[in-house]
Parts: C-alpha cells; sequence; structure tokens
C-alpha cells in the first residue's frame, strides 16, 4: 500500500487519551463550572475558530502555489491544532462526572470541591480548593484532587493534622478551615 494512504503518527495521541494524573481506573471528577469552562471551549472552536481558519485555508488554497503558500501552511496547520484540541475536550467532556459541591452534605470533612484552609510546618495559611485534573491552577488556589496535598487532605476534618510527602520529606499540615461553595 503507498503511504499516501496510511496514516502517520505525529506523536500526539497521548494528548487525545484520559485525563493525565488520574490513577487507572479513576473517575473524571469536574466541578460545574469546569465543566461549563471546557464546555464554553468547545463551541468557541467549533462555532467561531474552525470556521474563521477553513475560509482562510479555502481563500489560500485558490490562491495557486500551495508549497510557498504561508498562509495556507500556517491554516493547515493551525486547523489540525483546532481539530485535535476539539477532539480532546469532546472525550474530557464525555469522560468527565459532574460533582457539585454545594450538594455535599457532610460539609465537617473534605471531600471533592472542598475549600481547605491549612497551616504547614513553616506556619504559613494556605488555602486551596479541591477540584478537576483539567481545572487545577495552583495560581489560583485551584489543586486537583489527585495532588499529594488534596490526598492527604481529603476526610480530614477541622483540627486534623495530615502528613504530605514532599520532595524534602514529609511534611505536617493542619487543617484550619473547611468552606462548600456554590
Amino acid at each position: 500500500m503507498s503511504k499516501a494512504f496510511t496514516k502517520e503518527s505525529d506523536g500526539d495521541e497521548d494528548e487525545d487519551a484520559l485525563p493525565k494524573g488520574l490513577p487507572p481506573g479513576a473517575k473524571n471528577y469536574m466541578r460545574p463550572q469546569g465543566f461549563q469552562a471546557l464546555r464554553d471551549e468547545l463551541g468557541q472552536l467549533m462555532r467561531v475558530e474552525r470556521p474563521k481558519v477553513v475560509e482562510i485555508v479555502s481563500w489560500a488554497a485558490g490562491n495557486g502555489d500551495r508549497s510557498e503558500n504561508g498562509d495556507y501552511l500556517y491554516g493547515k496547520k493551525r486547523l489540525r491544532e483546532i481539530d485535535r484540541r476539539i477532539r480532546f475536550l469532546t472525550k474530557r467532556l464525555e469522560s468527565a462526572h459532574v460533582v457539585d459541591p454545594a450538594r455535599q452534605t457532610n460539609r465537617s470533612q473534605v471531600f471533592f470541591g472542598a475549600t481547605v484552609t491549612y497551616a504547614n510546618s513553616r506556619d504559613e495559611e494556605i488555602t486551596v480548593t479541591i477540584v478537576g485534573v483539567d481545572e487545577a491552577d495552583m495560581d489560583k488556589g485551584l489543586i486537583s484532587w489527585v495532588s499529594p496535598i488534596a490526598r492527604a487532605l481529603l476526610k480530614a476534618t477541622e483540627g486534623d493534622s495530615v502528613g504530605v510527602r514532599t520532595p524534602s520529606g514529609l511534611d505536617m499540615i493542619e487543617v484550619i478551615e473547611i468552606r462548600y461553595e456554590a
């Protein structure tokens, strides 16, 4: 068979897989706001970005020699990036298990979606919210539920001290406050 009819892998196949960092068989938990953000991004790509790039590529293709046509070459590359991201978002949304923290009945323990204030061994108070893998953003205090700190905090109650394994050894943290926000 001619190579023209075979699909060559560009090494990005793993990007389309389920969320990186999830333990095998684990569910892809997500808050409603994280699910909506992914859905909004998918809609933006499908309704706005992709049609715009397709229009540019078709215009550039009509200009003749495609081998030296920067608009055509860049447009095709951008189209592949958009399509890859669309596949990625679609798979993430299909595998998502939306958990609303506001519906948590046991608010005395740390579960998915909890906002936790804790003190570390250096007496620094840190506030984090335990969120899904796709929502994690440490700059905003959003940590993935599979991160070492979140795993240590899960099921802890106010006043508990739990150990977190860090590169420098075991660090003890004390839970100061637990909140569940809408």
